[in-house]
């Protein structure tokens, strides 16, 4: 009897080992479990740490919880303004219902996929080129908006959508680089204007100013006298100005003047 005992109890122990693992599942930190029993939906969703099912009879589905990063393919379509381009976004998104994501959609990581390629294709439709190139930010909300409508039902939550990188046309290229090139040239000539505007104007005061004082004049001289020798030129030409010269001519005429002066 000893014998068949230790055998009966051996052998239930190894059941239970059996039971127990088959039964056993641990559930990580960022995923939660769905339990289907006998293909029905089945009790509360699992949270994260150790769990146990019935074997053969419920099956647990574990779901990610954690952001998922989408890349969007390239697409590729014409703007309101007739500009053919090509575009590719990435999305952001997590699972937010664990059952919703098992049970509304089959697959829900290519639902998300499909949806935001068409709305990507819809998007660039509707919009301008140059909204593509400088108002991102406008057309990422009205994008996310778009794939989250009806993300809802499938129990996921965008997060974030960005639009990457816009691919255009190399002539539509070679066209904007001359607008650009011609538009920093129309800017450089008005720059140029306003300051040769501004210095005619201080010239302007400047001949008024000496033509109101002559010794300003003369002391112009001397200074462009002392710049002009700095330069240790061989021949020097200067102007005189003419009371100077008619003060020489009457000086030459009338020494004796001169002379009784002094």
């Amino acid at each position: 009897m000893v014998p068949e005992l230790v055998t009966a109890v051996v052998a239930a122990g190894a059941a239970a080992l059996v039971y127990a693992a088959a039964a056993a599942r641990v559930v990580k930190q960022y995923e939660r479990g769905v339990l289907f029993r006998l293909g029905r939906l089945g009790g509360e969703v699992r949270s994260p740490g150790f769990t146990m099912i019935v074997p053969f009879v419920d099956r647990l589905a574990k779901v990610n919880m954690q952001i998922v990063t989408l890349p969007i393919p390239a697409q590729e379509g014409i703007t309101r303004d007739n500009v053919t381009v090509r575009v590719d976004a990435v999305v952001y998104f997590k699972v937010v219902d664990a059952a919703a994501a098992l049970v509304n959609v089959e697959d829900y990581k290519f639902a998300v996929s499909q949806m935001a390629q068409t709305s990507l294709r819809s998007i660039i439709g509707k919009s301008d080129l140059d909204d593509l190139l400088s108002n991102r930010e406008k057309l990422n909300q009205g994008l996310e908006l778009m794939i989250d409508s009806p993300a809802v039902g499938w129990g996921v939550q965008i997060d974030r959508v960005e639009i990457k990188d816009v691919s255009l046309p190399e002539s539509m290229k070679r066209s904007m680089a001359r607008q650009a090139e011609a538009d920093r040239e129309r800017r450089a000539r008005i720059i140029n204007a306003d300051a040769e505007l501004q210095a005619s104007k201080k010239l302007a005061e400047a001949a008024q100013q000496m033509a109101d004082t002559p010794s300003a004049l003369q002391l112009r001289l001397l200074q462009t006298v002392v710049a002009v020798a700095a330069e240790k030129n061989s021949t020097l030409v200067l102007p005189f100005p003419v009371e100077l010269l008619r003060f020489l001519e009457r000086a030459q005429e009338h020494p004796q003047d001169h002379h009784l002066e002094k």
